[in-house]
């Protein structure tokens, strides 16, 4: 980044401060006579931005980025999975939602792709991401709509739904199980289906000696492993890739771990499967037969939440939105159309 544009960043910032704490600025850069009350220091007024905007989360203190995509009565938030990943592997949505009349909702997280990225390691918790959810609903002003969660946006969906379902028309848990022990139980099982009684020993061996960031381990998860269960399309979709890309590890490591096959972060005790019957909302879960998410276990959820289908993908994997995208979306627009 050379100077100038250090410069201008820098003096960017500055007005924006300003700007959040002076009305009298704001009426004379816009030559608005709007009254405090109704300005939005993140957002300017009458200004097309490709349905883009600003969403005040952290009390305040951060901003975080949505955008939404076309338009119509049913409203869908999407969570993505991560943590730690942003937003765009969900872009398949856009080739389907719009098109059938949905209004889709894309945000990305705190500490991810367009919003904030605060060096904070206190934010990182599955409790203030879930209060980040309810402020970007306030913020977006929906009500009545369906929340979908794919992978760790599951997590983040079922719990929204446990604590807000007065707002929820619908709910979507695409590729997430109900607790930590049934996915380790499953990722263990498929590890031993995928990989050679070699690598499988070798994988094992860097595991236990910590040796995540080892070549060796790194190239059987993106070589052996991930081309199996994450996503079995070859090439992978460019938003797949940029969202690996994108990531940021230090969020995945604090919650997750360094490990797709072993969690050692903030998550590791999450269990939710006695709580499903709380869940009364019309519901659908969705998974796939080569998913890292066993298909048992999102039959099973379904018949533990009040009023909830499955729908289990011939021959997706985690990212069956891509790798089994025709049957994902007639069922997945099947529901939507149905409520």
């Amino acid at each position: 980044m050379n100077m100038k544009r250090r410069t201008f960043l820098g003096y960017s910032a500055a007005l924006a401060a300003t700007a959040c704490t002076s009305p009298l600025s704001i009426t004379a850069q816009t030559g608005s006579s709007a009254k405090s009350p109704g300005l939005d220091a993140l957002n300017p007024s009458g200004i097309r931005v490709a349905g883009i905007r600003m969403v005040p989360v952290a009390g305040g203190k951060y901003k975080v980025w949505t955008k939404q995509v076309g338009s119509g009565p049913v409203k869908v938030l999407l969570l993505h999975g991560g943590p730690g990943f942003p937003h765009d592997y969900l872009e398949a949505m856009e080739s389907f939602l719009p098109q059938a009349g949905i209004e889709m909702y894309y945000y990305d997280q705190l500490g991810v792709g367009n919003s904030d990225i605060p060096e904070d390691p206190a934010l990182w918790t599955l409790p203030r991401y879930l209060t980040e959810v309810e402020e970007v609903r306030r913020g977006l002003g929906l009500d009545h709509f369906v929340l979908y969660g794919h992978s760790w946006g599951g997590i983040l969906a079922m719990e929204y739904a446990l604590h807000y379902q007065q707002h929820l028309r619908g709910l979507v848990i695409s590729n997430m199980t109900a607790g930590t022990q049934a996915y380790l139980k499953r990722t263990a099982a498929l590890k031993t289906q995928l990989l050679s009684p070699e690598a499988l020993a070798k994988f094992n061996a860097l595991e236990a000696a910590k040796r995540y960031d080892d070549p060796a381990y790194t190239r059987i998860v993106m070589e052996d492993l991930y081309p199996k269960m994450i996503c079995r399309l070859t090439p992978w979709p460019e938003p797949v890739t940029r969202a690996f890309r994108l990531v940021n590890e230090k969020i995945y490591n604090q919650m997750q771990g360094k490990s797709e096959f072993e969690v050692t972060g903030n998550l590791k005790d999450w269990e939710r499967w006695d709580r499903l019957h709380e869940i009364k909302v019309k519901a659908l879960t969705m998974g796939s037969k080569y998913d890292e998410m066993d298909p048992d276990d999102m039959r099973k959820m379904a018949t533990l939440m009040g009023d909830a289908k499955c729908v289990i993908c011939p021959n997706g994997s985690h990212l069956d939105l891509w790798d089994d995208q025709a049957f994902y979306f007639q069922h997945l627009l099947g529901f939507l159309g149905s409520i």
